[in-house]
């Protein structure tokens, strides 16, 4: 089972199967990814708990969470959240993802998809509100300098000769949100 596996699990409503395969994950994994995936199972599973009546169980796993919190940072549980939802909407839209969370050194490329023969690469920003600033200012000279570094690293390293464009998604919400805002540019300029 991977992390992809366990958010499909619970797009597909299967709880109970998504929060096992979190927790097998997460014992060996303790990276922010695995922390999302375990942290948004554990939600559901509490959820499904307390609807079933069984209180003393769900309180359980509220103290798991809590437990989770304290060892993972909110903004890292909300910035994968938020790469899983952009990475959702692309398949909707029919793409088809080919990587996620690339790495070229210090340089990342969050979402690496592709719309038929098109390369997409894909600056994913999500933000619980637009309270101090839009997602999309995070999108900076210098992030746009580390981003042209990656690309041109990927396409160099997997020697692709396909067409290629930068897209950017933002996402306002916060985790566990049934709809967050999903803003999609695409062909953003890397300059």
């Amino acid at each position: 089972m991977t992390i992809s596996d366990v958010f499909a699990l619970r797009r597909q409503g299967r709880v109970e199967e998504a929060y096992e395969a979190a927790r097998q994950i997460y014992a060996a994994d303790k990276s922010p990814q695995a922390a999302a995936a375990m942290y948004l199972s554990a939600l559901d599973m509490r959820q499904l708990l307390l609807d079933d009546g069984q209180t003393v169980e769900a309180d359980k796993i509220g103290k798991a969470l809590e437990r989770l919190l304290t060892l993972t940072p909110e903004h890292l549980l909300t910035g994968v959240w938020g790469e899983n939802v952009a990475a959702d909407y692309l398949c909707e839209k029919g793409y088809l993802l080919m990587e996620r969370d690339w790495h070229s050194n210090h340089r990342d490329i969050d979402v690496i998809a592709r719309q038929g023969d098109c390369i997409v690469f894909v600056e994913v920003k999500t933000r619980r509100n637009r309270d101090y600033a839009d997602p999309l200012q995070a999108v900076d000279y210098q992030k746009l300098r580390n981003l042209r570094y990656a690309i041109n690293h990927y396409l160099h390293y997997r020697q692709f000769n396909n067409p290629w464009r930068f897209d950017v998604i933002t996402i306002v919400g916060h985790v566990g949100c049934d709809n967050p805002e999903i803003n999609h540019i695409e062909d953003f300029p890397l300059r």
